[in-house]
């Protein structure tokens, strides 16, 4: 019984990290790509309307918007990121998510009419602005649906990092403790008791495990380190690179707790924790 429970922890665990990996982020949206093209050409021409007679899968037209969907994405991903690191961390509002969408749609602009000119020269012989035009416009505006897709849910991640009053109730017994995430400075389980740390060394009892705690918290401020820690980003001090590719990690002095005052993770967990500390 005991052996069962230890491999279904294992199992959930595993999958956890899965969850939480770049690796499930990328299928996502690999996945909203697939159905987005499917739908965009079974709507583009009465032919392709499943319930036609002369019905027949647009594979050409799929493929097509699968590479452009690529390229729209590469772009798009590296935008993001240069947003992220410049004007996302600090507060997510309108008037930025707007210069986001509107450069990342000019990218593509600047992209696509001069390859469509190329190509209407080379099969046409001539340059058809009206139809660049459009094809343009079609193009960005689904575009701009695609990548309100793909990016939603990162954009609300960081929406929801960048409220700082964001808080947890603790249960402890029979006492409830509202704690803002940055006032945590971590949550460490002895003796099969969670303790909750504060930043001003105080700590409490909960009555959460840390799977539990892991299911509540915002992972883009708390990452599980191990199965005893769960960490706050500002709380890490010092990363140290340590023997068979595992990270030391060194928590800042407040956290007076020799048992969590470093932390190791192991190689399997590296990458990720690099990822998310970046």
């Amino acid at each position: 019984m005991a052996i069962k429970q230890l491999n279904e922890n294992k199992v959930k665990t595993v999958w956890q990290e899965f969850l939480r990996s770049s690796t499930w982020r990328w299928l996502q949206k690999a996945i909203v790509l697939i159905i987005f093209s499917l739908v965009v050409n079974h709507l583009a021409a009465s032919d392709n309307f499943l319930n036609s007679e002369s019905y027949r899968f647009p594979l050409v037209g799929f493929l097509f918007t699968i590479v452009l969907s690529i390229v729209v994405g590469l772009i798009a991903h590296f935008n993001f990121k240069f947003y992220q690191k410049k004007h996302f961390y600090k507060k997510i509002e309108v008037a930025t998510m707007v210069k986001f969408m509107a450069s990342t749609l000019g990218y593509v602009a600047i992209i696509y009419i001069p390859v469509n000119i190329i190509i209407g020269v080379i099969i046409d012989g001539e340059i058809q602005l009206y139809y660049i035009l459009i094809g343009l416009l079609i193009t960005l505006l689904i575009c701009f649906i695609l990548i309100a897709l793909l990016y939603a849910k990162e954009i609300y991640n960081l929406y929801k990092l960048s409220i700082k009053d964001a808080e947890i109730t603790i249960e402890s017994g029979t006492k409830l403790t509202k704690l803002t995430y940055e006032n945590i400075a971590c949550f460490y389980s002895e003796n099969k008791i969670v303790y909750t740390v504060q930043n001003d060394g105080n700590t409490i009892n909960t009555d959460f495990t840390l799977n539990e705690l892991e299911e509540k918290i915002n992972d883009q401020l708390f990452f599980r380190a191990n199965r005893q820690t769960i960490i706050h980003k500002d709380t890490v001090d010092l990363i140290e690179k340590i023997e068979n590719g595992k990270l030391r990690i060194r928590l800042k002095t407040f956290v007076k707790n020799d048992a969590i005052a470093e932390i190791n993770i192991s190689r399997y967990k590296r990458k990720a924790f690099m990822n998310w500390f970046q």
